[in-house]
């Protein structure tokens, strides 16, 4: 395991905690519309988000020039994403998303990149 993954997960814990925190972290905070709220909390998870979309959509190859790609991470992304939205918890939605590309790769349907 390297050491770096620590560093990384301590940062975009501390980017992403206090935008979530918000309502702890700033008085008065209740006085704002509730639509400057919502915008608020949902800073630290977009932040997130586009943190991970790197990771699925693009390579490095071996001269670390990024690219373009799709592959079964973008189903997996999509799947999630539709369970979220319909309502559904978003454990499910990581759990099946999670199974879906661990089970094709042990198929070999879908290859490390």
């Amino acid at each position: 395991m390297s050491t770096e993954l620590i560093l990384l997960a301590a940062l975009m814990g501390a980017a992403t905690y206090p935008w979530r925190a918000v309502p702890l972290l700033l008085p008065g905070i209740e006085r704002l519309p509730a639509r400057a709220t919502l915008y608020l909390r949902l800073v630290g998870p977009a932040v997130l988000a586009a943190l991970g979309a790197v990771n699925v959509f693009v390579l490095l190859d071996a001269d670390r020039t990024p690219s373009f790609h799709v592959g079964i991470e973008v189903v997996a992304v999509a799947l999630c994403g539709a369970l979220v939205a319909a309502g559904r918890s978003l454990l499910l939605g990581l759990i099946l998303a999670g199974g879906l590309v661990a089970v094709l790769r042990a198929m070999e349907f879908a290859p490390l990149p």
